[in-house]
């Protein structure tokens, strides 16, 4: 298999009044990537007059550690060019000057909240990329896309209190869709601030409601990794706790992944195997039906591929990756999460997290304490740990809401920063642990 990519991207990072990153980059290259015995070799190039080398680098690679049989689940050979339409202005049409200047208004805006915000950083980013796929079986795509991105965060001081607020986003429709973002950039700063003078949440189990946001979080880092199919076949413990029929929660309970919903940062035709873009449900009716796959891993596993085989660039294989995962909206009405609630914590948004396997711990950007049915006092500090497979199971409520999350860039075998969408609804979760100051 050949895939050849021309890339134009900018990037632009700016921390306080300094410029870090200012800059435009053209990008053109290719792989090739070469199967024997099971044995996958593979050769990034930048010059196409070198590829007859490239091939033999890669075949001879294959054949060096191939000792096993290749198997592939099979796909029909398509001859496609298709192309992600934008809705409004291409960011290519946008002069770096103005991009600039858009990135400076943000980092006014963000000091202009508080004389106490003493750290800000906007950053933005935009990349159009044009991929051409060709393999011996035949197939031969061309696709192209735009993809654009910025962060914000502030951190505010007052004696020894730090904190910061982040706010992201993201898209594939138009540049209008990073401008006009006022109010989401004055939020972070504005959070940053509120928290100085709040309480700390104090540690303890609690009946948690998180927001949709949050629960985009949790369902792509907590649960979308472990469903994507090469660390499941890599580790055979995780293999067998991912088995196909095993209940892990409520008949309310409804998981997808997939790249087929149009307009989503994880959206296109076409995987970076060739593979057409599929929605796949993961879980149904609280039941694990499906896994997201590879050609490799779809035929270890006797499964059928999903079409979830991306690389971030020329210089990377195309690995199991997520699209856009989401939780399904429930039928219960947003404000019936909190009640009978005695003593709980109540989510919004994110600050950071971390999993490893299936453990999980996510920051909140912001939170309040839930009393006797109602939101209560804010709080900070306010983390959230467990088990996901746990937690799953102590979902007790799926609210009728439901927000796509465009700001995410997901990072797995060294490709950080691939677009993804996360989406859901709004969640009620029993015996989570929330981290704070100790009684």
């Amino acid at each position: 298999m050949i895939r050849f990519e021309e890339a134009l991207g900018t990037d632009i990072l700016l921390r306080g009044d300094k410029v870090e990153t200012l800059s435009e980059a053209i990008s053109i290259g290719g792989h090739v990537r070469a199967c024997y015995k099971g044995g996958w070799g593979l050769s990034s190039f930048n010059r196409i007059d070198t590829i007859t080398e490239r091939i033999e680098e890669a075949i001879a690679a294959a054949r060096m550690i191939g000792d096993e049989e290749t198997i592939l689940a099979p796909i029909k050979p398509v001859r496609a060019s298709c192309n992600l339409p934008l809705t409004g202005t291409d960011p290519r049409k946008i002069p770096l000057v103005k991009k600039k200047e858009l990135c400076d208004f943000y980092t006014d805006l963000l000091k202009s909240v508080d004389g106490r915000i003493t750290t800000t950083s906007v950053r933005y980013a935009d990349s159009a990329q044009k991929v051409m796929i060709a393999t011996s079986e035949g197939t031969f795509i061309e696709q192209s896309w735009v993809d654009m991105e910025m962060r914000f965060a502030a951190t505010a001081r007052n004696g020894e209190t730090v904190q910061t607020g982040r706010e992201t986003t993201g898209s594939r429709k138009a540049f209008e869709d990073l401008t006009n973002l006022d109010d989401q950039v004055k939020s972070a700063a504005t959070r940053a601030i509120n928290a100085l003078s709040l309480p700390s949440v104090l540690g303890n189990t609690y009946t948690v409601v998180i927001d949709p946001i949050l629960t985009g979080l949790f369902v792509h880092e907590a649960f979308g990794h472990l469903s994507e199919a090469d660390m499941a076949y890599e580790n055979p413990d995780l293999l067998e706790v991912m088995t196909i029929g095993r209940r892990f929660g409520s008949k309310e309970l409804q998981i997808f992944d997939g790249a087929a919903p149009a307009g989503h940062r994880g959206s296109y035709f076409y995987d970076d195997e060739g593979v057409p873009a599929t929605t796949t449900q993961l879980i149904k009716d609280g039941v694990l039906v499906g896994r997201l796959h590879s050609r490799e891993t779809a035929g270890k596993l006797d499964e059928a591929p999903t079409g979830n085989a991306r690389c971030l660039n020329y210089h990377y294989a195309p690995i199991v990756r997520m699209t856009n995962t989401w939780i399904e909206r429930g039928k219960t009405p947003v404000e019936d999460l909190f009640s009978d609630i005695k003593e709980g914590v109540y989510a919004r948004n994110w600050l950071g997290g971390m999993t490893n396997g299936e453990m999980f711990t996510f920051s909140a950007g912001e939170a309040w304490m839930i009393r006797n049915g109602k939101i209560a006092e804010p709080v900070k500090d306010v983390t959230l740990s467990g088990n996901v497979f746990q937690t799953l199971e102590d979902i007790e409520g799926i609210g009728n809401d439901f927000y796509w999350d465009e700001s995410g860039g997901c990072g797995k075998g060294g490709q950080n920063g691939l677009p993804v969408g996360c989406g859901g609804p709004s969640l009620r979760i029993k015996n989570v642990v929330v981290g704070g100051e100790a009684t």
